[in-house]
């Protein structure tokens, strides 16, 4: 049995964690709160809360305006489940930094956590939107943290947003968290994750002449 096997699992099971824990938040709010700003709870004065509300769109609130965009959104975050996974084994297969393989994992947790929502929340929590030609793939992801940095409308004279009201930091949930963070803490440790050839050559250097000086 090879014993570097135990350490790959280790990493889909952040990933699992990522799952559990979205999952279980997300049950907890729809079966706990009021949709809305009726059913808003403050948790840190008012720039942070908890606030049920459905995202029929991409992560963070955002959505795609064309026919069909649940469908495909729904599909890619298939694929890219697919990908992913299988991107952390060819990781760990090249021994790559442990720190990239966390990221990674968080990143897969987040990614099947909203595709467990697009795919089985219209027909679970049936909160398909009302022209779904079916339940299936068509469900809405649950968000609930609310960080309110501002929120009101925009002045007309402002280009495109110019008379929308908005709020300045979307609701996201610990999906969307766990994407955020593990892309974040990629871009802050590229270099580490990333070495250039010259870095390598460098660490092959020195580590080739490491017993040399030991022994002297």
């Amino acid at each position: 049995m090879d014993s570097r096997k135990p350490k790959l699992f280790v990493f889909y099971v952040i990933s699992a964690g990522v799952i559990l824990l979205d999952q279980a938040v997300k049950m907890i709010v729809h079966f706990n709160m009021e949709m809305g700003t009726k059913g808003q709870i403050k948790i840190f004065d008012d720039w942070f809360k908890l606030h049920y509300l459905t995202n029929p769109g991409m992560a963070f609130g955002m959505e795609m305006p064309f026919d069909n965009s649940k469908m495909i959104l729904s599909l890619f975050r298939l694929a890219a489940m697919v990908a992913i996974g299988y991107y952390l084994y060819t990781l760990y297969e090249k021994k790559s930094p442990k720190g990239l393989m966390i990221c990674i994992a968080m990143i897969l947790g987040g990614a099947i956590g909203n595709l467990i929502d697009s795919i089985f929340y219209g027909v679970w929590l049936d909160n398909a939107a009302y022209n779904a030609p079916t339940p299936w793939f068509y469900g809405q992801v649950i968000d609930m943290f609310y960080i309110d940095i501002w929120e009101g409308r925009i002045a007309d004279w402002v280009p495109i947003l110019g008379g929308d009201y908005m709020a300045l930091w979307p609701v996201f949930n610990v999906a969307d968290s766990a994407i955020f963070l593990g892309i974040t803490f990629i871009l802050i440790y590229q270099k580490k994750y990333f070495p250039s050839k010259e870095g390598l050559q460098e660490t092959a250097t020195e580590n080739a002449s490491e017993p040399e000086s030991i022994s002297k």
